[in-house]
């Protein structure tokens, strides 16, 4: 019994973390605290498959993994949505910036060349 509680407190930390999104430099921390949880809680999910862990409806802390992990998958797409959401407007930021510096950068003219008909 002691991973289930390892994996109900590391979950609900997780859990919690998720709670709110920080923006700027923050986020690099954030996002390594996220990963180091999601190790540690992967490793207690593998020892306990190995034990033979079987779920069980009736028990309330099995329950409650099962409904913190729901809560999990649910804000980490959040989290994922908000950095794909930066990372768009990055690199539309980039090239609005790329246009503006020059705009004649998707221009294909062939300019100087002339042709002469007559031999």
């Amino acid at each position: 019994m002691q991973l289930i509680d390892q994996l109900l407190q590391i979950s609900a930390n997780l859990f919690k973390l998720l709670g709110d999104i920080p923006n700027g430099e923050e986020r690099d921390k954030y996002i390594d605290n996220i990963n180091s949880l999601l190790d540690k809680r992967g490793e207690i999910i593998e020892d306990l498959v190995q034990e033979g862990f079987q779920f069980d409806e009736q028990n309330r802390i099995h329950r409650m993994l099962l409904e913190l992990d729901n809560g999990i998958k649910e804000r980490l797409a959040a989290v994922m949505g908000a950095v794909k959401q930066d990372m768009a407007n990055l690199q539309k930021t980039k090239k609005s910036e790329e246009q503006y510096f020059n705009p004649y950068s998707n221009v294909r003219v062939m300019d100087g060349m002339y042709y002469d008909k007559k031999n």
